[in-house]
């Protein structure tokens, strides 16, 4: 009776160590894992390998430098251009990101975390959008954070609104996104 237990008990652990791996190396880029990330098209891309803890610990420290640009649409008139500077972009950007520092943390490391990001806005026009799906959103942003000349997380996000009103709002994801990695 104990020899038929035995591997009856072994089959299961192996087949929740199993189930437990196959799910987190599956976890598609689609997949939603934080919850602001539900409100519209969000497509990131975590690099585990690379060194994500000092990353936020750089970025909580206030030990981070900002690069940004805006692609205004080329093909139609830009709803952007006239609302939006890259200036304008970055003060929204830095509020948001001064919510988040700790003034207690300290600068332990030399190294900065650079936040890269830019903010597309979508040319409905573009003779090559493929479908109608391509032109449901106003635009997107995309954010590459680096530490030590290595890409530790990249997200894109889309905004919905062609004023940009929702803007703070998806740029609030995009940090609170990085911010929440395991």
């Amino acid at each position: 009776m104990f020899n038929k237990i035995i591997p009856i008990i072994v089959i299961c652990l192996f087949s929740l160590i199993f189930y437990a791996v196959f799910t987190k190396a599956s976890h598609s880029a689609k997949s939603k894992r934080v919850e602001c990330q539900t409100k519209t098209t969000t497509f990131e891309k975590i690099f585990v390998e690379e060194p994500i803890k000092e990353a936020i610990q750089s970025f909580k420290a206030g030990n981070y430098e900002i690069n940004s640009s805006i692609e205004y649409s080329k093909y139609m008139k830009s709803h952007l251009i006239d609302i939006l500077t890259k200036e304008q972009s970055d003060k929204i950007l830095q509020n948001i990101i001064n919510k988040y520092l700790i003034q207690s943390e300290q600068q332990i490391q030399d190294k900065k975390l650079f936040i890269n990001y830019y903010i597309y806005e979508n040319d409905k026009a573009d003779s090559g959008k493929k479908n109608s799906e391509a032109k449901k959103y106003a635009g997107y942003l995309m954010f590459d954070f680096k530490y030590d000349k290595k890409l530790v997380y990249k997200i894109q996000i889309d905004y919905m609104d062609l004023d940009a009103k929702d803007l703070e709002d998806r740029m609030n994801c995009a940090i609170n996104s990085f911010l929440l990695i395991d």
